[in-house]
């Protein structure tokens, strides 16, 4: 299990800061950067919005682990080939079962052209309907514009959840 410690040591290392550095930056003493990145303490609450900052990520993250599911549009200079994007739908339903589905972004682009239509979940009338009013062709001109990321999330009212992302 990661621990709030390890994620601030491997954030830190990955920014090149230095222990005493990062200790300097939130007025706190190296040793105890080294007590937080060893488990033995925890940062105060108060620098965790100030060490989030610094280490690049939101206090949910740096607390959780789980990086935030944003959008990000990426220049036009920096884009990958849309052949080599994936198209990614995660399927976590209440009942415990998980689906995901990876597909090649140039073949959802083929899909799309052609007028077919994504494929129902079976047996969740909620999903099918939320899912029904998503315009995956609005979805994939975002795409094709630079949008990368949890473009989609959501959830029926029997709490099974959808997200739509693409990387």
């Amino acid at each position: 299990m990661e621990t709030i410690g390890k994620r601030i040591a491997e954030k830190r290392k990955s920014k090149n800061i230095k222990q005493d550095e990062l200790a300097e930056k939130l007025c706190v003493s190296p040793q105890a950067v080294s007590k937080w990145e060893n488990d033995i303490s925890c940062p105060d609450i108060s620098l965790l919005p100030e060490l989030a900052k610094i280490l690049g990520i939101t206090v949910d993250e740096l607390l959780s682990g789980k990086p935030e599911n944003t959008v990000t549009f990426v220049p036009e200079s920096e884009r990958k080939n849309i052949d080599d994007m994936m198209f990614r739908i995660v399927v976590d339903s209440a009942d415990g079962d998980k689906v995901r589905v990876n597909l090649p972004c140039a073949l959802v682009k083929i899909v799309l052209e052609c007028g077919t239509e994504l494929p129902q979940i079976s047996g969740n009338d909620s999903l099918n309907s939320a899912v029904k009013n998503i315009d995956f062709h609005k979805i994939f001109e975002l795409v094709e514009k630079g949008a990368m990321g949890n473009l989609i999330e959501v959830e029926s009212a029997d709490g099974d959840i959808i997200s739509i992302f693409v990387e």
